[in-house]
């Protein structure tokens, strides 16, 4: 569907693949990531809430994280199997906004929240007389809060200037889930101006919590340099080591996927690469954290044992 069109009640979402053969082999293995990725989360906050060793500060951000990561891939793939099954690519425009929206929110959350946990990492290793008065719970608890306040009000700033367009050329978004960069690129009005405004708020919204990564890494790279003796450099940094898994993870994929955007002119392609951010990621970080902690594991052992 092509031509100005200015009032559009529905976009259609291409999705991966064209090939009818595919559509259910991609529900089973999107449906499996979904499942595996929902359990392991929450196997995440079970441990953490059911064990009272696991009641600090560094364990309350990773049960928002999980949190955070559940919402995050909810907001997606639910859709993308509906509409294999249902063999409708069809999303309204209402339903558009809140799936562009809510992805945002959740997603630019997950940013702010491991920011948030390198701050952790940081007052835990270069303050650790002082840990506990600083780390105190008020403070865990309005770190969270504005870190959800800072995702919405980037998720509705997006929001915002897609609904500030007029019209729109197509209706067919190149992937599985509404990506505010295509639907300004469907508008057939003059989008340079969004275009600076959503770069600007992007740049800053990404400047800002990765400067802080990088300060408390910094901060923390200073600290352990000091310690005189190996083993303690080791034991210090390897309270970060799955927290900076997760980092480089999240920051890497999510970098190559913007470059890939910008050098593929296939849609299609850089639609495929997006599921490395939107699927996997979610996917892995439990795994990270549950294989890489001693506590999480000796927890969820606890719990399984209980359970059998």
């Amino acid at each position: 569907i092509t031509g100005n069109l200015t009032s559009v009640s529905e976009f259609f979402l291409l999705g991966l693949s064209d090939d009818p053969e595919l559509e259910p082999l991609l529900c089973v293995l999107f449906l499996s990531m979904y499942l595996v990725t929902v359990l392991g989360n929450l196997l995440i906050i079970l441990a953490i809430t059911s064990d009272p060793r696991l009641h600090t500060p560094m364990y309350f951000f990773l049960s928002n994280l999980s949190l955070a990561d559940i919402s995050f891939i909810s907001t997606t793939i639910p859709k993308m199997i509906v509409n294999i099954q249902s063999h409708s690519r069809v999303i309204s425009y209402a339903g558009c906004l809140t799936q562009m929206s809510t992805l945002i929110l959740f997603g630019y959350m997950d940013c702010t929240l491991l920011t948030v946990m390198a701050y952790d990492r940081f007052v835990a290793i270069c303050h650790p007389l002082h840990y506990t008065a600083i780390m105190n719970p008020r403070l865990c608890c309005s770190l969270v809060l504005v870190s959800f306040c800072v995702s919405l009000l980037d998720s509705q700033v997006h929001n915002m200037i897609v609904l500030q367009l007029s019209c729109f050329k197509n209706v067919e978004i190149s992937s599985f889930f509404c990506d505010p960069s295509q639907l300004l690129n469907l508008a057939c009005s003059d989008t340079l101006k969004n275009s600076i405004v959503r770069y600007i708020i992007g740049a800053m919204s990404g400047f800002i919590p990765t400067s802080g990564i990088f300060f408390s890494y910094y901060k923390i790279l200073v600290s352990i340099l000091r310690v005189p003796s190996s083993g303690g450099r080791y034991k210090a940094f390897s309270t970060c080591g799955s927290h900076l898994s997760v980092v480089c993870l999240f920051y890497g994929t999510g970098i190559g996927v913007y470059i890939s955007s910008a050098l593929s002119s296939s849609p299609r392609k850089s639609a495929v690469a997006s599921v490395m951010y939107t699927v996997v990621i979610p996917m892995l970080n439990p795994f990270i954290y549950s294989l890489r902690n001693k506590d999480i594991k000796s927890s969820l052992w606890r719990i399984g044992h209980r359970i059998a």
